[in-house]
């Protein structure tokens, strides 16, 4: 790095002032947030068929059982590409899915935490399991879609209310509203370089070497977290043969 693309020098003094500055508008930014959730709080909510099918572990299931007998559920609604290898998955699911995994104090609040791939289940699960992920798993059949998605698509984020044997849907967000399963983005946010795309505002010189077409979650030709598990020695073949290859995107 040089000088034209890092921040100025100044005494600890000055530094201490400008963090003071802004920490004024982090703390408005905060509470407007905190406002927006309470407005979340009181939307209405719309009723869902709680036999609604999904395919799990055990077979079919109903979507009142995947709440595990707790009264709410978040569920992350997981892109797929039918015939494409592990390689060519979602880079962006991949890269918000995988971030969620500590689930207990989402358990300790009564709720659940479940994914819902769009592709088939025996398959989509060999993803899971490759990317060394735990949290329950389920396949949404093609029958299910318009029960759950409602004209929307897969990459959502929706949260459900169960009331005794009814189900409602309670809120439901996608694109960058689904910014919170992901604490590498805000990790990044307090970085001086930031997430290092090219939409944001950073200064002139600031290395930003990643587009958003899905390149900011790929690395070499695959979902950047893959790279790990192969590393580990995971097999990645969604079909029990040879591992997978292959080096073009796929939609984030």
């Amino acid at each position: 790095m040089t000088a034209e693309n890092t921040p100025p020098v100044v005494s600890r003094g000055e530094w201490l002032a400008a963090v003071d500055t802004l920490r004024v508008r982090e703390k408005a930014h905060t509470r407007e947030g905190d406002a927006i959730a309470a407005a979340r709080r009181r939307l209405p909510m719309t009723e869902v068929n709680p036999s609604t099918p999904l395919a799990g572990s055990s077979g079919t299931v109903p979507l009142i059982d995947v709440f595990e007998g707790r009264t709410q559920l978040f569920v992350s609604y997981h892109m797929w590409h039918d015939g494409h290898t592990a390689a060519n998955q979602c880079e962006g699911c991949t890269f918000f899915t995988g971030q969620v995994r500590e689930l207990a104090y989402l358990h300790q609040r009564d709720v659940t935490f479940a994914v819902f791939c769009q592709g088939p289940y025996e398959e989509s699960d060999r993803y899971r399991r490759f990317m060394g992920w735990d949290m329950p798993w389920y396949s949404v059949p093609a029958a299910s879609h318009e029960q759950l998605l409602a004209g929307r698509h897969f990459g959502m984020k929706a949260s459900y209310l169960r009331d005794g044997d009814r189900v409602h849907e309670t809120y439901w967000t996608t694109g960058r509203g689904v910014e919170p399963m992901a604490p590498s983005y805000g990790i990044l946010d307090m970085t001086v370089y930031g997430r290092q795309e090219t939409w944001e505002n950073s200064p002139s010189g600031w290395p930003q070497p990643y587009a958003t077409l899905g390149q900011q979650f790929r690395k070499d030709g695959r979902p950047t977290a893959q790279w790990a598990r192969i590393a580990a020695g995971h097999d990645d073949s969604l079909h029990g043969g040879q591992p997978d290859t292959g080096n073009s995107g796929c939609c984030s």
